[in-house]
């Protein structure tokens, strides 16, 4: 601890980042609940001098408005889909990583690379490769001239082109694209948590496992989960946080329009679409405070069952 009579000298050395926090994150958030409750609020009036009802009536408008019910299902089925397969994939990646000691450092700098490379054009890389150049697939008055590469790719295994993302796609292709992307994305923060989990257990587990000749799926699934449970529950709380606040991935694929009639849109995909074309700040802060409540009953539910499953 610092001396009691030393602790100005403390206190003036946060002084800069406690201030930048002040400025940028708790005053932002406390303005956010407070225009949440203030109907039509508009910066300008308000400088002016102007009153706004404090009442819920931005909360009604948002849950009214006719596409609030796509983009809250959206953002489910995002989170409840790409969490556990990208946590599974992590896991099994770790742990064939974690015994491939030779190439060990090499192959975790190539699964990282995708979290330090920006999501916006790693999603026009997706959208290269899924897009199918030449439009109006299906019409005998267009032709295309390239199916792309994916589909190219299954077309080898005699599968016919799907329009992924084009015009006249489905919901379903335009999900599947994403959770696609999501998985892959989200892989090389799991992987680096993991596989650290993985390099600080005990060895004489799997030692005494050896000996007893206990088969690899039952050391898997007896020994290593167990092991990594404190690890697999931060990156499964943390995957649903990031899954809540998806924007960035589905604007590099689908554009401004976030999909075909804008129906990919999400929670935030939402917030962002009130602020600049509509500029309501009310209904903007009231949908921040609807997704804050769902990501804290989500996050408070996994610590729930952490606390049951998870063996510290």
């Amino acid at each position: 601890m610092v001396d009691s009579k030393h602790q100005w000298k403390a206190w003036i050395y946060l002084a800069p980042a406690l201030i930048l926090l002040l400025v940028f994150t708790v005053y932002p958030i406390i303005n956010t609940v407070r225009i949440a409750f203030l109907y039509n609020y508009n910066p300008l009036e308000a400088v002016s001098g102007a009153k706004f009802a404090f009442n819920l009536q931005n909360f009604a408008k948002v849950v009214q408005y006719p596409k609030f019910g796509q983009c809250l299902k959206n953002t489910m089925l995002l989170c409840v889909i790409t969490v556990p397969i990208s946590t599974f994939l992590a896991l099994l990646i770790a742990v064939c990583l974690n015994s491939i000691k030779p190439l060990s450092r090499f192959l975790q700098t190539i699964f990282f690379l995708p979290y330090v490379t920006n999501s916006i054009a790693i999603g026009m890389v997706f959208a290269a490769m899924f897009n199918m150049v030449g439009s109006a697939y299906g019409t005998e008055s267009q032709i295309i001239t390239t199916a792309g590469i994916i589909n190219n790719i299954l077309g080898v295994f005699g599968i016919d082109p799907i329009n992924w993302i084009n015009s006249g796609s489905t919901y379903g292709a335009n999900l599947t694209v994403m959770i696609i992307y999501i998985v892959w994305n989200a892989l090389p923060f799991k992987i680096l948590i993991l596989l650290g989990g993985l390099q600080s257990v005990n060895k004489q587990y799997y030692d005494a496992a050896k000996v007893d000749g206990t088969s690899r799926a039952r050391v898997f699934w007896r020994i290593t989960v167990p092991l990594l449970s404190p690890m697999l529950a931060y990156v499964i709380i943390t995957g649903f946080i990031g899954g809540f606040k998806e924007y960035s991935s589905i604007v590099g694929i689908f554009g401004d329009e976030m999909g075909p009639n804008g129906r990919m849109n999400t929670m935030v995909g939402f917030i962002y679409k009130e602020l600049t074309d509509t500029q309501n700040y009310g209904r903007a802060s009231a949908a921040s405070l609807i997704l804050f409540g769902i990501i804290l009953i989500v996050t408070l539910l996994n610590l729930y069952v952490s606390k049951k499953k998870v063996h510290y």
